[in-house]
């Protein structure tokens, strides 16, 4: 049932989405969106067998046990649900907010996260580009946090869904009225507000951090209200792979060993010297 309930909201949004990237498109494709489409729905695929394979819904069976066995903070307090599914949800928002911003400052984590920034064009797409490595980290770090907690599995249900359904608008290509966009970027983020995150530009990349709720980067001084070239004229993607054949979709998923193995070879030969 999580599956099958978590799926059929992740369609709707998909389609929904894409819609709207049809009528109110923000920003003219600069790569070719039929292969770009290939390239990231294939590494969804990877992703979803990759972690039906190892860990599988990990957050969500760790819910459940926590709750059978009495595990986490929450199921040795005494609050009502509403308050426990509240918190359990904004401590969950925050931690996928802490990830990110690691997964930016901690170099064998961006290795892997790179994948998803190595984008030329940002779009609905781009939201489900993960590597795997990644997502099986993830997924085990959210799992953690559950069993700490003691997350009602409701919640976990919720907030997985509801992350995913971020992920794909947050990405998508879409022109939103500036006064709605003014107004949603109070609590959310806004796919404007993300698009920042996706500058070649370090200083903007290192910025918008949130998936879902962007009241973590107005805390912690991550917001960065606009690139500096605009929403028309930024950069996107990473300087270093800027040829559609330096993103395909084996290259990709070899990215991060890729980058080890050209600096172990600048090692080895800085040290021959």
């Amino acid at each position: 049932m999580e599956a099958a309930l978590r799926l059929g909201i992740f369609v709707s949004v998909f389609v929904a989405v894409a819609a709207l990237e049809i009528l109110l498109p923000r920003r003219p494709k600069t790569a070719d969106w039929r292969r770009r489409w290939g390239i990231n729905l294939g590494i969804l695929v990877i992703d979803v067998v990759a972690q039906r394979l190892t860990v599988g819904a990990a957050a969500f069976a760790t819910a459940i046990y926590a709750q059978n066995h009495g595990w986490g903070l929450f199921n040795l307090l005494d609050w009502p649900f509403w308050i426990e599914a509240l918190l359990g949800f904004l401590i969950l928002d925050f931690a996928i907010y802490l990830q990110h911003v690691l997964s930016h400052a901690l170099p064998a984590f961006w290795r892997l996260h790179q994948v998803h920034h190595a984008d030329l064009d940002v779009d609905l797409t781009t939201g489900v580009r993960f590597h795997p490595l990644e997502i099986i980290i993830s997924m085990l770090y959210k799992a953690a946090i559950v069993a700490a907690l003691g997350i009602d599995p409701w919640v976990v249900i919720i907030f997985e869904a509801v992350l995913n359904g971020f992920s794909v608008f947050t990405h998508g290509n879409i022109h939103l009225p500036e006064w709605l966009d003014r107004r949603l970027r109070y609590v959310f983020c806004t796919p404007d507000m993300h698009r920042v995150h996706h500058s070649v530009i370090p200083c903007e990349t290192d910025s918008n951090f949130g998936f879902c709720l962007s009241v973590w980067d107005r805390f912690c001084g991550t917001m960065l209200r606009e690139p500096a070239k605009g929403q028309i004229g930024v950069t996107l993607g990473l300087s270093q792979f800027r040829r559609p054949d330096d993103v395909s979709l084996w290259k990709i998923l070899l990215m991060p060993f890729r980058v080890l193995a050209r600096q172990r070879a600048a090692q080895d030969s800085s040290e021959t010297l």
